[in-house]
């Protein structure tokens, strides 16, 4: 079986419970810093899954491998290969087909729910009004031609389907030990209060043994259309 290729930013935003859901071999690259990556052709790999990151995914100078990173994400697109996004990967995936970026469009750090639009074959499991784990301040629009799944009062492209890609603003793949690991570091939460982190830390209790079986629903949904493509 080809590898899924998973694309990461920073050492602390890996693929968390995504990877051993997918039941497939994983190549994990971070390709970041680099402006021409040996990035593998769309034929080699069963699917495509891009991370978060603290960067803004428009930032091509600071961060030359993002664009390599928006033309894989298009191509694969093209080729039909399966596409998951999360966070920063989702904001590129927008912006790879024809969304733009919004930069500073409005912070959501902590969990709360979105509103679910529409059905989708792997984002189902999570319900008509998930409460979900938020980390942002910029956004994406609706590329052209995407449907819109979920959305929130602060951001109102939460989540979005276009063909086998699939995007969501929020992250899926943290669990209760990968959270603490968050908490405790400085570039994520340098900028809030003590009493604003534990305030997350109280509803990732409260929140995260509902919210990650049904998360590993989504991956395993996900892992369902690697599978087909092989």
């Amino acid at each position: 079986m080809r590898p899924v290729l998973v694309l990461t930013h920073v050492p602390y935003e890996g693929p968390g419970m995504i990877a051993p859901g997918l039941d497939a071999p994983v190549r994990v690259r971070t390709v970041v810093g680099t402006a021409d990556p040996a990035l593998p052709d769309v034929a080699e790999i069963s699917g495509l899954v891009v991370m978060g990151g603290p960067m803004d995914a428009d930032d091509d100078r600071g961060h030359p491998g993002l664009a390599a990173e928006r033309r894989l994400l298009a191509a694969a697109v093209e080729a039909d290969v399966p596409v998951l996004g999360v966070c920063l990967g989702a904001q590129l995936l927008g912006m790879a087909l024809g969304a733009p970026l919004l930069r500073r469009h409005g912070t959501e750090i902590g969990f709360a729910p979105v509103d679910v639009h529409h059905d989708d074959v792997v984002l189902g499991p999570l319900g008509s009004r998930p409460t979900v784990l938020h980390w942002h301040s910029d956004a994406v629009d609706l590329p052209p031609g995407a449907t819109l799944l979920a959305s929130s009062d602060v951001t109102p492209v939460q989540a979005f389907r276009a063909g086998s890609a699939l995007g969501v603003q929020f992250h899926l793949e943290v669990d209760a030990s990968m959270l603490e690991l968050w908490l405790g570091t400085p570039g994520l939460v340098g900028g809030l209060e003590d009493d604003q982190v534990e305030q997350v830390r109280l509803d990732g209790a409260r929140v995260l043994p509902t919210l990650v079986p049904a998360a590993r629903k989504v991956v395993q949904l996900f892992a369902e259309q690697v599978r087909t493509r092989g």
